[in-house]
């Protein structure tokens, strides 16, 4: 079992939420290549150790926040809110 720790809510079963995604992404502009957009939707690297990431607390609060977390351990280092500094544990941003 991993806990995700909520900004919200506190520390919950992993089951009350839902993967959205890699947090470092931007969105190319509405103007861009149509290659651009397929290397946006399609081509994702697979990175090992500290990664951001996207998580909805779809049966808690049902709100968006960033998690690190280690990839290779599934060790969550940090979660917060969008828009707010993500540190880990050591206090890296």
């Amino acid at each position: 079992m991993m806990l995700i720790p909520c900004p919200c809510c506190g520390p919950r079963n992993q089951i009350e939420f839902t993967y959205g995604g890699d947090a470092t992404l931007r969105r190319p502009p509405n103007d861009a290549s149509p290659m651009v957009w397929f290397d946006y939707v399609y081509l994702r690297d697979n990175p090992s150790g500290s990664h951001d990431e996207l998580w909805l607390h779809s049966a808690g609060c049902r709100r968006w926040f960033k998690v690190r977390r280690d990839t290779a351990t599934h060790d969550i280092l940090g979660s917060a809110h969008l828009g707010e500094a993500l540190t880990d544990a050591a206090g890296a941003v």
